[in-house]
């Protein structure tokens, strides 16, 4: 015959009745999570603070009366028809998402940025067993300038160069669609680096 095990009430008079040591226990742990997820935001805040974060949006680094910006359309110093469009269209598109500056007409703006697409190649860097190419990496190199109303100089950065690989095809259409989509993502690419550095360098 088996008898079941006996649990002696709680010493200290504390509510429960004859509860079991294994309920008791998670009793006990449920009530210290729930102890814990009262003040785990504070202590995150405290943690945060000590840290030295700051939640309250980006850090701008703008200069002095620079409250808006015009981006025209990069020149295009190369054989690849188009490329420009591409890259002023990703600088205008990461300027406008930032909005720690107003993208607005040249005429209104009070500094303009100039994009020069210097250079544009894409070279095979694989190949199938036939010998031929499997894929390309493309290259742009272009310099970016931030400058006043009065064409002063205040941001630079040249020779800057982004690359990405793209697939070949054996259709000539297939692989000047992945071309230009690789055009695409380098344009994106460097926008995003020049917008950071554009904040960070002042």
């Amino acid at each position: 015959m088996l008898v079941p095990p006996f649990y002696p009430p709680p010493l200290d008079g504390g509510g429960g009745g004859g509860e079991s040591p294994p309920a008791r226990a998670r009793r006990k742990a449920l009530g210290f999570m729930r102890k814990v997820r009262k003040i785990l935001p504070i202590i995150c805040g405290v943690l945060i603070t000590a840290c030295g974060y700051q939640m309250v949006g980006k850090e701008t680094h703008v200069p002095p009366g620079l409250s808006s910006v015009a981006i025209p359309t990069f020149k295009n110093g190369t054989f690849e028809p188009g490329i420009e469009i591409q890259f002023t269209q990703a600088f205008l598109r990461e300027f406008i998402l930032d909005r720690r500056v107003k993208v607005v007409d040249r005429a209104q703006a009070d500094s303009v940025l100039e994009g020069s697409i210097r250079d544009f190649r894409f070279l095979p860097v694989s190949y199938d067993q036939s010998g031929l190419v499997l894929e390309y990496q493309s290259t742009v190199l272009l310099d970016v300038t931030l400058k006043d109303r009065d064409g002063k100089i205040l941001w630079q950065q040249n020779n800057f160069s982004e690359s990405q690989w793209f697939r070949a095809s054996s259709s000539v259409l297939t692989t000047e669609a992945n071309k230009a989509i690789a055009i695409q993502n380098i344009g994106k690419f460097v926008a995003q680096r020049l917008r950071n550095r554009f904040f960070s360098n002042f």
